[in-house]
């Protein structure tokens, strides 16, 4: 189980390493580190505490804290969406304000879907789906040679910071089945 006293150096290291500070209200700041180990003990990975999860790993890649939009934010708002991370500035005068969410709604609207498809009873027929296909690509960064699988490429690379576009697409089919595994 992990403790949100792990979780706080976790986040203080990362906002350390990439010269953020944290929210400089300390009830704030227990309530989002408090949301991240709900998260990470629900789904197994800590997804952003003010962002709806699908609890499928591959949906939810992007919102996985320090998410992908985080640094954009900050550089635009000085903070991030949930205020977990922000600038020196932000901290110093303590202004949070809320920001507009970065996050596509294509992305927002699967989470929702998920979420109350969980909630419908499967029939027999529903439980022996057919094989399935994924659209997950592998994606390499050109700058620094990160590489990632997922749908579509981190908004910021996580290790250099440069943009979506710097992101190539390795294309990669997956269909898996019981018996078999194919890749092209």
């Amino acid at each position: 189980m992990t403790t949100t006293e792990n979780i706080k150096k976790r986040v203080e290291n990362d906002a350390k390493a990439n010269g953020y500070y944290l929210n400089p209200d300390p009830e704030m700041l227990q309530e989002l580190i408090e949301g991240l180990q709900k998260n990470e003990e629900r789904y197994k990975y800590p997804s952003c505490p003010c962002r709806l999860a699908s609890g499928k790993l591959e949906l939810d890649r992007d919102i996985i804290c320090p998410c992908d939009y985080r640094a954009p934010d900050v550089n635009d708002y000085g903070q991030c969406y949930c205020a977990l991370y922000v600038s020196k500035d932000v901290y110093e005068r303590k202004a949070m304000q809320q920001i507009p969410e970065r996050r596509p709604i294509e992305k927002q609207g699967r989470a929702y879907s998920v979420s109350t498809e969980e909630q419908k009873p499967q029939t027999q027929t529903q439980t022996e789906k057919q094989p399935k296909e994924t659209n997950m690509t592998l994606w390499h960064c050109q700058q620094c040679g990160y590489v990632c699988f997922r749908e579509d490429p981190p908004y910021v690379c996580p290790i250099c910071k440069a943009k979506k576009e710097m992101f190539s697409k390795i294309a990669l089919s997956i269909q898996i089945s019981k018996e078999t595994v194919k890749t092209q």
